[in-house]
């Protein structure tokens, strides 16, 4: 599995383009992800995946794609069904424990069983955002619930039966995006919120799923933290809050490194996201000349980056485990249909 470099890489189109290809194989990304305007078709689709496993040389190459249910659904009818948001599971929840619980992970096996038939092997499930009153509406639906602890059940329940399904689950966004004030896509988002509190809440879902294999960080400025630099570049709240407080130590990649969160050059950014201690570098757009920067700045993966890195392409070799998926989604509708 050695050899690739530490970053994530989009495409511009519904396939590689001779440029893409000859990039890719010289600049090694350790995986790729996928967004709306590269699906088209099932045929298309996967098509495109596989171009990205070849491109990445192993049959475990992590291929992405957001997932979650609810808005963030890149795969749309007819391509894979629709399901409800995160937050009806949480409903679901507080009238039947059991039944939500049963339900979040029906709803992370049958996801992993809809994104597998593309070929896709990584979901970016589950958020464990915890949302407050005031909050942008960013997360809103996407999160599972307004209390920690019900957080933490059912994203555990989503990334079981994600693993379950062969597919990697990423949580996000580590530690906690839920009380940001702006969407991290258009502007930079700022918690004034003391660590202290942040520790009973916004981390708590974390800490608990600390074991899971991958996260990914929130462009957040946590301003009694760290008051300079927002989490993806902040060796603060990567080494002081992630890795010793919550006690993360899977693969830990940046959200997105264009987003307007972060402002600057990319070739900068992506050095300070690594210098600061993330594993991945994360660039989803497809621009070629932000390509460029991202991975000029981005070196092949090694230590603990390669451990954690092996860690997730291991949980992809598994593969999925015998199941009848038709009977898990009549069981998953009857479910559902209590909060409908």
């Amino acid at each position: 599995m050695g050899g690739s470099k530490a970053w994530i890489a989009g495409a511009a189109g519904l396939s590689l383009s001779r440029e893409e290809r000859d990039f890719f194989a010289g600049e090694r990304p350790w995986g790729f992800i996928l967004f709306a305007r590269n699906i088209d078709s099932q045929a298309q689709v996967s098509d495109l995946v596989a171009a990205m496993k070849e491109a990445g040389g192993r049959d475990t190459t992590p291929v992405f794609v957001d997932q979650e249910g609810g808005r963030v659904m890149r795969l749309r009818p007819p391509l894979a069904p629709a399901y409800p948001t995160p937050a009806s599971i949480g409903r679901l929840f507080s009238l039947d424990r059991q039944a939500g619980e049963r339900a979040a992970w029906l709803q992370g096996r049958l996801l992993a069983a809809d994104v597998a038939a593309f070929g896709f092997n990584a979901d970016c499930v589950p958020c464990l955002d915890v949302p407050v009153e005031g909050a942008h509406s960013v997360i809103g639906e996407r999160a599972y619930g307004l209390n920690p602890d019900t957080v933490a059940t059912l994203g555990r329940a989503v990334a079981d039966g994600a693993m379950a399904g062969g597919v990697l689950p990423v949580i996000k966004h580590i530690p906690g995006h839920g009380r940001g004030d702006a969407d991290s896509h258009l502007e930079l988002p700022r918690v004034h919120t003391s660590r202290a509190a942040l520790a009973v809440s916004d981390f708590a879902p974390f800490r608990s799923l600390n074991t899971l294999p991958a996260a990914m960080t929130a462009h957040i400025l946590y301003t009694d933290i760290d008051p300079v630099r927002p989490a993806t570049l902040s060796p603060i709240v990567i080494s002081s809050v992630i890795r010793e407080e919550i006690g993360f130590d899977g693969l830990l990649m940046s959200d997105d490194i264009s987003m307007k969160a972060l402002s600057g050059d990319l070739y900068d950014l992506s050095a300070q996201a690594l210098m600061a201690g993330c594993d991945l570098l994360l660039h989803c757009n497809g621009d070629m000349e932000e390509m460029r920067r991202v991975a000029a700045a981005a070196q092949p993966l090694h230590g603990d980056a390669q451990r954690r890195a092996d860690a997730c392409e291991a949980i992809i070799g598994r593969g999925g485990e015998a199941a009848s998926i038709e009977a898990m989604r009549a069981e998953y509708q009857d479910l559902m249909a209590q909060v409908a």
